[in-house]
């Protein structure tokens, strides 16, 4: 009998709609659907995807208990022996969605699990340690190359086949060690690391460490009193209604409003767009997230020069390191070329 496979999705590979459509609620479908087609015909007669479950990236990250509970409900309802979710690359929502869904069923149906992302994927350091992450590229585009990779772990985890090492078999490291035998002693080969490392050689370490970014302060303003200051906040204020559409969870975006002759935010005029924090209070007073009040007080008082005509903001909540990057980069300019000389970054 061949291995029932399932498969998750978002909207948009389960061919329900783009972004408009994010708040689908939890469904299924008999059979592959989208990229399960590629992938149902790689498993050839060992395997079949017996059914697609499919839900908005939205819907899932606002409403994670219920979805939580529905999504696992119709996963179990097909009796799958393995459950595939994704690829999702570098889409942190459907990233933190996939490995949600793939933790949940490996530990309440006790079946083989398997996701695709980027390594960048904010899902990745939330779920690498629990669920096998195949390492993709950062979009769609790889959706060729992931594919086949996923239909070989997919068999290899069905049968009970031992994974060999990330390197070997094209999953996300999970901070995992296990003991082998080597050709040679271990002081031999760090001797021969060293010195390849001091010729110039290429070499390979035995124990990578992670790699931290660091960034060097920047030197003090001279004079607040003469500066002109910005406010850019992960916090997720924006104008009511939230007009250029930030997502509440794991921004695609970031937004530039003006706030040239505004005191204070009012919430007739403003509100929280973010979905990882309770948003009553930010709701109620927006400054509380986005201290506008206190910055044009500072600004009369004269402890800052000027308080700058626009904000930026985005959503941190789990927004990717390579996102919140982009982001920084593109508004610094801007900033700069308006004579902004000092930041306040304001979060949750």
């Amino acid at each position: 009998m061949a291995i029932r496979v399932v498969h998750y999705l978002n909207q948009f590979f389960g061919q329900i709609g783009g972004e408009e459509k994010a708040d689908t609620k939890p469904m299924a479908k008999e059979g592959p659907v989208g990229p399960g087609t590629a992938l149902n015909n790689l498993l050839g007669e060992e395997a079949e995807v017996v059914g697609t479950v499919i839900c908005g990236d939205s819907y899932f990250n606002e409403n994670l208990e219920e979805a939580r509970t529905k999504v696992l409900e119709l996963i179990k309802g097909f009796q799958p022996n393995v459950l595939v979710a994704g690829p999702a690359f570098n889409a942190g929502r459907y990233g933190t969605a996939c490995g949600t869904v793939c933790s949940l069923v490996k530990e309440r149906l006790g079946i083989p699990v398997l996701t695709g992302m980027y390594p960048e994927n904010p899902g990745v350091d939330m779920f690498k340690r629990d669920v096998i992450i195949l390492k993709t590229k950062d979009s769609a585009a790889g959706m060729r190359e992931a594919l086949p990779q996923m239909a070989r772990l997919i068999l290899k985890l069905a049968k009970g086949e031992e994974l060999g090492v990330p390197e070997e078999e094209g999953y996300i490291p999970r901070g995992i060690r296990k003991n082998y035998f080597a050709d040679k002693r271990g002081s031999e080969r760090a001797v021969e690391t060293l010195i390849k490392k001091l010729r110039g050689e290429e070499f390979k370490t035995e124990y990578p460490m992670p790699d931290f970014d660091r960034v060097e302060p920047q030197p003090p303003v001279e004079d607040v009193s003469r500066a002109k200051i910005a406010l850019v906040t992960s916090g997720g204020i924006v104008p009511k209604g939230n007009p250029d559409s930030i997502e509440a969870s794991s921004a695609s975006k970031y937004a530039k409003y003006d706030i040239s002759g505004v005191d204070d935010l009012t919430p007739d005029e403003y509100e929280t767009a973010h979905g990882g924090y309770d948003p009553t209070y930010a709701n109620e007073d927006p400054d509380r997230v986005l201290p506008i009040d206190v910055m044009r007080q500072l600004e009369k008082e004269g402890v800052i020069g000027k308080l700058h005509d626009y904000y930026y903001v985005t959503v941190g909540n789990g927004t990717s390191v390579a996102n919140a990057k982009k982001y920084a980069q593109e508004f610094a300019k801007e900033l700069v070329k308006d004579g902004v000389q000092a930041v306040i970054l304001t979060s949750t």
